[in-house]
């Protein structure tokens, strides 16, 4: 009798197991879905692994972050610049999402250019600011 109620612990660990490996290598995180205490981490994290050496199209980051918190787009000669900016950090807890809360992108011509407060700036000193 012991012997199979073993068998069966052991069965249902293995299937619980088996079902936490599928939802962690399967499931697709949703920003959208997310409370904002872990869009923040989640946008932190992406942000983060970001690789110079790559070249990273803006539909990428859309797709994986969702919409961004602010938006601004210019355009000079032939180019566009679009910074988007994604919530990384609470700096007063009022409900409204501030640019110092957030972690810039600057994509050229839908590109990604660089992150970081060097987005903020390369911005700024784009549109004479």
């Amino acid at each position: 009798m012991i012997k199979k109620v073993l068998q069966y612990i052991i069965l249902g660990l293995a299937v619980y197991a088996s079902i936490v490996m599928l939802v962690i290598n399967f499931y697709k995180d949703d920003p959208q879905a997310m409370i904002w205490q872990d869009r923040e981490a989640f946008n932190n994290r992406f942000i983060s692994k970001l690789d110079e050496s790559e070249v990273m199209p803006l539909e990428e980051v859309l797709e994986t972050l969702g919409s961004p918190d602010l938006t601004y787009v210019s355009k000079k000669s032939e180019n566009v610049y679009q910074i988007v900016y994604y919530r990384t950090q609470l700096v007063k807890s009022d409900g409204i999402t501030t640019q110092d809360e957030c972690t810039g992108l600057l994509f050229k011509n839908g590109k990604l250019l660089v992150w970081g407060e060097n987005a903020s700036l390369e911005y700024a000193k784009l549109n004479g600011e």
